[in-house]
C-alpha cells in the first residue's frame, strides 16, 4: 500500500501525479489491474475468470490498484493491464478497498468451490 497523498499539497494533477509515481515505484515486476471508475463493468464470475487468467500468466504477481481521493494518474492507468469498475457510482478511495477486497476474496472462494458466493 502506498499512503495517500495530503490533499492540501498542490492541485489534483499534481497529486495524482506524485501518488502515480510511488505507485509505480512499487508496481515493478507486477501486473496491475486498475480499479478505476471509468474502467470495464465486471461481474463476480467475471471478475474469477480474470483472476484465473492472471494467475497463469507469468510473473503471477498481480497488483490491484485503488488511486487516492484524486483518483489514479494517467501513467498509472497507461501500466494497468485491466481497468475495471465497481460500478458506476462514486466510492470513497476507502470504501473502495473495502469493496475491492470483499470481491478478490468472492472470486477466489467461486475458484474454489466454497459455498461463499451463495
Amino acid at each position: 500500500m502506498v499512503k495517500d497523498e495530503p490533499l492540501d499539497r498542490g492541485t489534483p494533477a499534481e497529486i495524482r501525479r506524485r501518488e502515480g509515481e510511488r505507485l509505480l515505484g512499487a508496481l515493478d515486476g507486477w501486473t496491475v489491474v486498475a480499479l478505476d471508475r471509468a474502467g470495464r463493468a465486471i461481474d463476480s464470475e467475471g471478475l474469477a475468470a480474470l483472476v484465473g487468467r492472471l494467475e497463469e500468466v507469468p510473473p503471477q504477481r498481480t497488483a490491484f490498484v485503488i488511486g487516492g481521493a484524486e483518483g489514479l494518474d494517467a501513467a498509472v492507468l497507461e501500466r494497468a493491464a485491466e481497468r475495471l469498475a465497481l460500478g458506476a457510482i462514486t466510492l470513497p478511495h476507502q470504501l473502495a478497498r473495502v469493496v475491492a477486497a470483499e470481491q478478490l476474496y468472492r472470486a477466489l472462494a467461486i475458484r474454489a468451490g466454497l459455498p461463499y458466493h451463495r
